[in-house]
């Protein structure tokens, strides 16, 4: 009878879990909050907390920071949420007919140029952070990178051609950091610029991403 009761106790964990997987890749590049994963998915708010403490402690994923030094602008408190690669987010996402294959494909793009900033990041000699910037009245920029070799902010885009929309973020963070070198990634072709800010073809980015180049 005990061995019964386990057995269902375990499988209702693996269950529970199950679903916050879920859930939670709807989050994937995204804003967690963890109480609106633990309504989604059914779950315990505190159990919540805890599978993603386990998921960052066995490494399956990473939170991104809100970039704060010396803000002038309200910000945001919570952090970037990604699994460990884009793989990942891949084979947990459900897709249907009701969900948009551009934001599904631009979640994937964000997260793959995030791990492996992740990793110019900790393969640095002096320490670097990787952060995003996110104000209280949703101007974003996807990445910030802030150490002693530099200070870049990073914008990602799915779509090859740029429209003003796609910058309102990088404007506002270069009027508030005109220290920091800006640029933007996308699915693009060549190198351009666009309204001053220099476009790097992401293909082309992440193949001369090394540890001692960025930009």
């Amino acid at each position: 009878m005990r061995e019964e009761v386990q057995a269902e106790g375990l499988v209702r964990q693996v269950g529970d879990f199950a679903r916050f997987l879920e859930v939670a890749s709807f989050s994937y590049a995204s804003i967690w909050t963890t109480i609106d994963i633990a309504r989604e998915s059914g779950v315990k708010r505190a159990t919540v907390d805890n599978y993603h403490q386990i998921l960052e402690d066995l490494l399956l994923s990473f939170s991104l920071p809100v970039f704060t030094r010396r803000a002038k602008r309200r910000l945001i408190a919570h952090s970037k949420f990604y699994f460990f690669d884009v793989g990942v987010f891949r084979a947990l996402r459900p897709r249907g007919i009701l969900d948009i294959e551009s934001e599904i494909e631009g979640c994937a793009l964000e997260g793959l140029v995030a791990q492996h900033l992740r990793s110019w990041v900790q393969l640095q000699r002096e320490k670097h952070s990787l952060s995003f910037w996110h104000t209280a009245t949703n101007l974003e920029v996807d990445f910030v990178i802030y150490g002693p070799r530099g200070f870049w902010a990073i914008e990602v885009k799915r779509s090859e051609h740029l429209a003003p929309h796609d910058i309102k973020g990088l404007l506002a963070f270069q009027e508030e950091y005109p220290e920091a070198q800006c640029f933007i990634v996308n699915r693009g072709k060549r190198r351009e610029n666009y309204r001053g800010f220099p476009v790097i073809p992401v293909d082309e980015f992440l193949l001369n991403l090394t540890s001692d180049h960025l930009f």
